[in-house]
């Protein structure tokens, strides 16, 4: 009689393979007599409703015997200790390769993608909820309560019914089969390649999955009746004939063999699971830990065989036997190292594996963000979304209200990217806050057609902690302007296109977009600190118009820091400024230079801007220059570092827009005073007006304390020339051929200069690296 099942309604039918009778557990339970002879056993055939004889023969010693006549029990061989006994010392370590061929070759897939996930959850969901009993807890935690929501959902997705149904038969045969070899004293290797050839048409995620969920069926029905026994009579009856000893609620060897069968058949799953057009079987990593999965799958099997087993074992069992049964434990803690030994293995390639998806995906989402950047747009809002946008509507927080803000908020907008790591300086900060709020004060003028965001780059080897949350909430909190609400949800591709592309590093950066979204300026700040809001919109075309409109003179360097000395320059006075902070040098050339305007007979106005990064050594200069009335100082520090880091910015914009040493005149004026500065010594520029070049004189230290020290040997040439040239006729006259120049930048900037020219003799300068810590 043909016993096939008719196929499933369902789509997954083919899961199933044509169902034959399996003999059941209790039929080979075979009593034997007084005498210890076998007595006649029974089975009955798939096909007959006749029992037949059974030929007499010699029972396995390990089936249950009945107990004497006297009523002591006979000696009881627990089915689990025999087929964990018998094939303990099966496997040495020559027969690995063996073992190995045994199980491959049980692996025969036809091809069927089986989605094992739903039927995994469900196992999780047994064991979960077997969980708070287990553990003596009367209530479920918020964490486990959140699992459950999560099934649950899970339970109303499209096929998940339709797919544990189609599987249900594979299930239960996979049950009897492990009941009836363990009854029939068959260790646990054969029952487990048994299991593998009755699922060899199987992938190996799907042999795993549908054997943990036989076991788990067996053990959810245990923990069921655990649960119910002590308030519903039909479980306590079922319980009383089952004699189940209640200790089983405190094996943590049991328990912790489950948990590692569940972590290794998820790790299985999931190595499965990994996105095809991501990695591939010939990638390292893959293909190192698809060698490692036969071995998985067959200890896991394995494992389900011996809890299943031990569950079987425990059927009448007394407390007191229960209690002496340390070999079960031993053999389930053997079987629980060797599960983690394996899992923690395979979790370290599966590891390896995300690393390299993870690598491909920021290769992927790099190489969008360039043609993104690439291609034209209608209005910015695509090239915001990539930069911003994740899975969140709204990524922004406006400076004003402090409240979150989708995109929309800058669509069509001038948008000036404020791209720093967590620490921006104080000084700079203020400034772009004073700028940004002078820019707010007529809102229909044109220059206030823009909007600030502040992007911060975190590194992300260091993990965010709540010390970087609060520092990052601290400089929100500061800014006018929008922020990024969580800085860790940048993807990484947008922190390679912002360091590769826009090359930064640490020293902030101000990106401009347009309105449809194109980049008119990679650095938008060193033209935001010398021209202020008059360079809107910020262009790398307006940066160019406005060095057009530019000479050396003393407006450009003090633009915006110093009002009062900008009043003398209609005035026709002769303005030195002068800088270091070697205090013996500045008493004698203000001392000296003063006295050689007084003997020429010329207004001038002396002017301390200290040193670039002003520390405490200045702010004693400035104390000094103070109480001796040496000259006009800044006392405020900040003017001081405005000074300096607007003079950088020159140098960088100009470096910006191409620009030469060799052919830019006041380029080459730049580099002169960052030369000074990059020395320990004094320096000077003395300029008259608004004249430009021609009425300008400037030299390092020790060349103008020598000028006005020699001052009557040009005094003469004053009247006729005028102070100014023969100042300069002077300082030309002593300089020698030899000189030292220095030039110290910042390594922070992103782009630096391969060559830099010597802005005293043209010839091109050395470079060296320098490393320094100042403490003062």
């Amino acid at each position: 009689m043909n016993n096939t099942k008719p196929t499933s309604r369902l789509s997954m039918q083919t899961l199933e393979q044509p169902r034959t009778m399996n003999r059941l557990p209790m039929q080979t339970l075979e009593p034997k007599t007084t005498t210890g002879s076998p007595m006649q056993s029974f089975e009955p055939k798939a096909a007959q409703t006749t029992l037949e004889p059974k030929a007499t023969t010699e029972l396995p010693k390990q089936l249950l015997e009945p107990k004497t006549m006297t009523g002591f029990p006979m000696q009881r061989v627990d089915p689990m200790l025999q087929l964990m006994r018998s094939d303990r010392h099966l496997f040495s370590s020559s027969d690995t390769s063996m073992m190995m061929r045994q199980i491959q070759a049980t692996h025969v897939p036809d091809g069927r993608e089986v989605d094992v996930r739903p039927l995994l959850h469900v196992i999780e969901d047994i064991v979960q909820r077997s969980t708070p009993n287990v553990l003596g807890v009367g209530h479920v935690n918020a964490t486990t309560q959140s699992h459950f929501d999560v099934f649950e959902d899970k339970t109303h997705q499209d096929g998940f019914m339709g797919i544990l149904e189609a599987v249900a038969y594979t299930i239960h045969r996979i049950s009897c089969e492990v009941s009836s070899k363990c009854l029939d004293g068959a260790d646990a290797h054969t029952t487990t390649l048994s299991l593998l050839n009755m699922l060899s048409s199987f992938s190996w995620d799907a042999k795993v999955v549908l054997a943990l969920a036989a076991f788990a069926v067996n053990y959810g029905e245990f923990w069921l009746l655990v649960q119910l026994y002590p308030t519903d009579h039909l479980a306590k009856s079922i319980m009383l004939l089952k004699q189940l000893p209640d200790v089983l609620e405190h094996n943590e060897s049991l328990r912790s063999l489950v948990k590692a069968m569940l972590d290794l058949t998820k790790c299985i799953v999931e190595l499965s699971q990994l996105p095809a057009h991501y990695i591939t079987p010939d990638v390292s990593a893959m293909s190192v830990a698809t060698t490692q999965v036969p071995t998985a799958a067959y200890w896991t099997i394995k494992s389900v065989v011996a809890c299943m087993s031990h569950m079987i074992s425990l059927i009448g069992f007394s407390h007191h036997e229960y209690a002496s049964s340390t070999n079960d434990a031993w053999e389930l803690s053997s079987l629980t190292h060797k599960v983690n030994s394996i899992h923690e293995l395979l979790t370290k390639q599966l590891s390896l594996c995300y690393q390299y998806i993870e690598e491909k995906r920021h290769v992927e989402a790099y190489q969008t963000l360039v043609r993104l950047f690439e291609t034209l747009h209608i209005d910015n809002i695509k090239i915001l979304k990539a930069l911003f946008y994740t899975k969140d509507d709204l990524p922004l927080v406006d400076g004003f209200t402090k409240r979150r803000v989708s995109i929309d908020v800058l669509r069509r907008k001038n948008v000036l990217l404020l791209i720093s790591d967590l620490s921006i300086p104080q000084e700079e900060l203020s400034i772009l806050e004073q700028l940004y709020r002078e820019s707010r004060n007529v809102p229909s003028r044109p220059e206030s057609q823009y909007e600030v965001v502040w992007l911060p780059v975190v590194d992300r080897v260091t993990p965010w902690n709540e010390a970087m949350q609060q520092q990052f909430e601290s400089m929100q909190l500061q800014m006018p302007w929008h922020t990024v609400y969580q800085p860790t949800a940048i993807d990484p591709a947008v922190i390679r296109y912002i360091k590769e592309v826009w090359h930064f590093v640490k020293k902030p950066l101000l990106v401009v977009l347009d309105p449809q979204g194109r980049v008119v300026c990679p650095n938008a700040l060193p033209m935001m600190w010398i021209w202020g809001i008059a360079a809107f919109p910020f262009t790398s075309a307006r940066e160019e118009a406005l060095w057009k409109e530019e000479s050396w003179r003393l407006e450009l360097l003090v633009n915006g820091i110093d009002a009062t000395l900008l009043t003398w320059i209609p005035e026709g006075r002769y303005i030195c400024l002068y800088g270091g902070e070697d205090i013996g040098w500045i008493r004698k050339f203000t001392t000296m230079a003063r006295a050689a305007a007084r003997i020429a007979g010329v207004p001038l106005e002396m002017v301390y801007v200290g040193k670039s990064n002003p520390r405490e050594k200045v702010r004693r200069v400035n104390e000094i220059i103070a109480a001796e009335k040496l000259s006009h100082y800044w006392p405020d520090l900040t003017s001081i570092w405005f000074f300096w880091v607007r003079l950088e910015s020159m140098m960088y914009s100009k470096m910006q827009l191409g620009k030469t040493v060799e052919k830019d005149p006041i380029l080459q004026e730049i580099m002169r005073m960052l030369g000074y500065d990059s020395t320990n010594q004094g320096w000077a520029i003395i300029a008259r007006g608004a004249t430009g070049i021609p009425e300008l004189a400037r030299g390092n230290g020790e060349m103008m304390l020598t000028s006005f020290a020699q001052f009557d040997e040009w005094k003469e040439h004053v009247e006729p020339k005028g102070f100014i040239p023969a100042l300069n006729d002077h300082l030309q006259h002593i300089q020698t051929p030899h000189h030292c120049t220095h030039l110290k930048l910042p390594g922070n900037v992103g782009r630096i200069m391969d060559t830099v020219v010597c802005a005293e003799c043209g010839r091109l300068m050395e470079k060296f690296f320098m490393y320094e810590c100042c403490t003062e």
